[in-house]
């Protein structure tokens, strides 16, 4: 879960995030709401795919991107583990 917390640490890669909770986008796309170069993008989408955090498939020529619900419930599942002091 290291590498989660690692690309969940970027500004920007929460951004993605935030944008494909919203809908499913291509590489394009998402760098068209950033001003950074789309190597720099595809980097930043690299690393949330190792994680898990984001899914991919090939439609055409395009690689569509879309968030991973799956690893996000566990990671509430794993917080939901930490109880307060004290508590039994």
């Amino acid at each position: 879960m290291g590498d989660v917390w690692k690309a969940l640490a970027d500004p920007t890669r929460r951004k993605i995030l935030d944008m494909l909770r919203k809908r499913d986008m291509n590489a394009g796309e998402i760098a068209a709401e950033f001003d950074m170069s789309k190597p720099s993008i595809s980097n930043h989408l690299s690393i949330l795919k190792s994680a898990e955090l984001i899914d991919s498939e090939k439609k055409g020529q395009n690689i569509i991107y879309s968030i991973n619900t799956s690893v996000f419930e566990d990671i509430l599942s794993a917080l939901a583990g930490f109880t307060v002091k004290g508590d039994n």
